[in-house]
């Protein structure tokens, strides 16, 4: 058992398609090409569809499936405290609507919060709640005022904003 115990943390569809994937090799080798870790991504999406896991965690959730994972050495309630930590957090932050479509809409909300519960495969916190907190403060940081902003900034403030009121009213 080490500081670094969490070797990946993925989120796969339920076709088993990529949606975010992170990964803490402990070598060189491990993960190093994108074609060992689509393989990676398939093998373990296969395996938890016959449900005989042995050294990971994972959490369905609608049309998606999280993962962490660790070395055979490490200890379980550590994966499953990161497993547990990230979901809560994402559901607090997605408002229970953990699905393929929202985690791609706020995929800024999962990254940060992600970067909030691991770095280089340490664990920084099991807090769902101070996970979620931080993630919200970082996504606010970003945004500057109308009137603190440049012409062209402005625009596409004003831009995004359109694009976002026209697709609510697409959709009713």
């Amino acid at each position: 058992m080490s500081l670094f115990s969490i070797r990946f943390v993925l989120i796969l569809d339920s076709d088993g398609g990529r949606i975010i994937a992170k990964y803490f090799p402990t070598n060189k080798e491990e993960f190093s090409t994108e074609k060992d870790r689509v393989n990676f991504e398939k093998n373990l999406w296969k395996k938890t569809r016959q449900q005989n896991t042995e050294i990971l965690m994972f959490e369905n959730s609608a049309d998606v499936i999280f993962y962490v994972g660790g070395s055979s050495e490490e200890n379980e309630l550590i994966l499953l405290s990161a497993l547990n930590s990230y979901y809560e957090c994402l559901a607090y932050l997605l408002r229970d609507q953990v699905d393929k479509r929202m985690l791609i809409e706020n995929l800024d909300f999962v990254l940060l919060s992600l970067d909030e519960l691991v770095d280089r495969g340490i664990l920084l916190e099991v807090d769902a709640n101070e996970i979620a907190q931080r993630t919200a403060l970082k996504s606010t940081e970003s945004d500057v005022p109308l009137t603190e902003q440049t012409l062209p900034e402005a625009w596409k403030t004003a831009k995004k904003h359109l694009i976002k009121a026209g697709r609510k009213i697409l959709e009713n």
